[in-house]
């Protein structure tokens, strides 16, 4: 079996490459196996969900609680997140990652971590937290390897610049987590809510919201159709305010500074505000008929502006009545995360069939059972693509409203429903691609290992 760095230059190729495919994306098992395991953490995210429901209404900072915001956190949006990251980093830039190997390694590293850290809190094993909070911060600086050479291009716009900011803002995530797991243990500092909440911060929009912000400026011409006009100044907005305002507001929480935190909460919101100009101006421009990927894109910002919206109402809340207002920053977190698990869900119905069409044109599957011409379209069931909007959607909600309104029904409902979503995601995007398929397994249908079929 051929080497994966030999077929062709540069650490992205692999062997059946399809025509046409540029040579820097890397090997379709790469992203992949991150998106998969974005899926199990999801369903992992609900079933904690269900668990420790009663503990949510009762204290939202209870580490149990912490358990099941790092699975939704590591082990969904992170890991989604870089599987994003692995696979556009090269398309944007033009160039190949430094290695596969340190992809895969990346992976199994931030897999131990995402999945040690959170059985950790929840046991209330110390030694397990720091196991998994050695996996996180291997993984972080792997990817930092692996990546910056990439990045290092100059020339290439809004997409770049702001994958480059959100990287510096996932090794910062990684430092405060790191200080944090070992302060368990030693007990240095208060780890109070605002000093947790500074480290949610970054990770939240200076790391998960910043590459989604990046990455949307080439995801939305392609999926919309869309070509705005003009300089884009609000994309670039959006990418400095975003980071400038998490450096103002993560201090201000850390150190309990009000005027900083303010003033960093208002750039942040500059930041999101140019964000959503900017898609308000793809979808004015777009030629492509509306559309599920579209409400997906839309649902997401929607919970975005109600996040943001729980979040003020928390700070005003929080002096007068402490417990309603701890009550609804989780209820705010949950719907700024909802921003994101929506865009991540919704753009994977578009991005794993283009990713799975090339793995298969490379094993010279071109056709369906008909004769007819495989397109991308094919590769999934759009009546379940519907069903999953609907599981995804009412799942953020059940699970917001649980936290905000102290109920621990809606809180285990919305648990059910992010694990019915995690296993309807998996089902939908990979069993079409299985039935075009006869004889090979689930890793030679992926692998680039395979030799191009005549």
């Amino acid at each position: 079996m051929a080497s994966e760095t030999t077929p062709s230059p540069g650490a992205g190729g692999w062997q059946g490459r399809p025509p046409g495919l540029p040579s820097a994306v890397p090997p379709p098992s790469v992203p992949l196996s991150f998106l998969a395991a974005a899926s199990l953490g999801l369903v992992g995210c609900g079933v904690t969900l269900i668990w420790f429901r009663s503990v949510g209404i009762v204290d939202p900072t209870d580490d149990r609680v912490v358990a099941a915001a790092h699975l939704a956190m590591l082990a969904t949006l992170s890991m989604g997140v870089l599987g994003a990251v692995h696979q556009f980093t090269p398309v944007i830039t033009q160039r190949p990652l430094r290695s596969v190997r340190l992809s895969r390694a990346t992976f199994l590293s931030w897999l131990a971590g995402a999945w040690l850290l959170p059985l950790g809190f929840a046991t209330k094993q110390e030694s397990v937290v720091q196991a998994g909070g050695m996996f996180a911060g291997l993984a972080v600086a792997l990817l930092v390897v692996n990546i910056f050479a990439a990045l290092s291009v100059r020339g290439k716009g809004v997409p770049v610049m702001g994958l480059r900011f959100a990287v510096g803002g996932f090794v910062v995530t990684a430092c405060y987590g790191v200080v944090y797991v070992i302060d368990r243990r030693g007990h240095w500092f208060d780890l109070n809510a605002h000093v947790v909440l500074a480290h949610a911060v970054v990770g939240l929009f200076a790391w998960l919201g910043l590459t989604y912000v990046s990455v949307a400026e080439k995801l939305w011409p392609m999926f919309l159709l869309a070509h705005v006009p003009g300089r884009h100044r609000s994309s670039w907005l959006a990418v400095w305010a975003i980071p400038c305002g998490v450096l103002l507001l993560s201090p201000g929480l850390l150190f309990g500074v009000v005027w900083l935190a303010w003033c960093g909460a208002a750039t942040v919101s500059i930041g999101l505000g140019a964000h959503l100009f900017s898609l308000m101006l793809h979808i004015r421009h777009r030629r492509r008929k509306a559309d599920l990927h579209l409400l997906f894109v839309i649902t997401a910002a929607a919970w975005l502006v109600v996040g943001v919206g729980l979040a003020l109402a928390a700070q005003l809340t929080l002096d007068h009545h402490h417990h309603l207002g701890i009550a609804l920053v989780a209820a705010s977190i949950v719907a700024i995360s909802g921003w994101l698990l929506m865009a991540l869900v919704g753009h994977a119905h578009k991005v794993v069939p283009f990713i799975l069409w090339s793995a298969l044109r490379g094993r010279g599957v071109k056709e369906k059972a008909d004769g007819t011409q495989l397109m991308f379209a094919d590769l999934f069931n759009h009546r379940w693509s519907a069903i999953v909007y609907g599981l995804v959607t009412t799942g953020v909600g059940a699970v917001c409203l649980g936290f905000a309104a102290s109920i621990s029904v809606a809180i285990a409902i919305g648990g059910a429903l992010f694990i019915a979503t995690g296993l309807s995601v998996t089902a939908n995007l990979s069993l079409a691609t299985l039935r075009l398929t006869s004889g090979p397994t689930v890793g030679q249908l992926v692998g680039e290992d395979a030799p191009m079929a005549s």
